[in-house]
């Protein structure tokens, strides 16, 4: 199973010259049913808009600059969350 990064994580995604930061998890765009393990939004500007979402999987990452904080709620919440990836 894989274990999903925790919110404001920045990363570089392959192909990509810009980082995003990491701001939701398990996302689907509206009215598609593909499930992406990450939404995120420029780094550093952050949200712009709604149309500036990004969302991308775990082997999409090319390279990990920060990972966000991780305290004993993040770890519980991420352990329920992760029971609803697919296999």
């Amino acid at each position: 199973m894989k274990e999903l990064l925790p919110l404001g994580s920045v990363v570089r995604l392959k192909g990509a010259t810009r980082r995003v930061m990491i701001v939701g998890r398990l996302q689907n765009l509206k009215n598609q049913p593909e499930l992406y393990d990450y939404a995120a939004v420029l780094y550093p500007e952050g949200l712009i808009d709604s149309e500036h979402f990004y969302v991308f999987n775990q082997e999409d990452i090319d390279c990990l600059f920060f990972i966000g904080l991780q305290d004993v709620e993040e770890f519980n919440y991420r352990f329920e969350l992760e029971k609803h990836i697919p296999s």
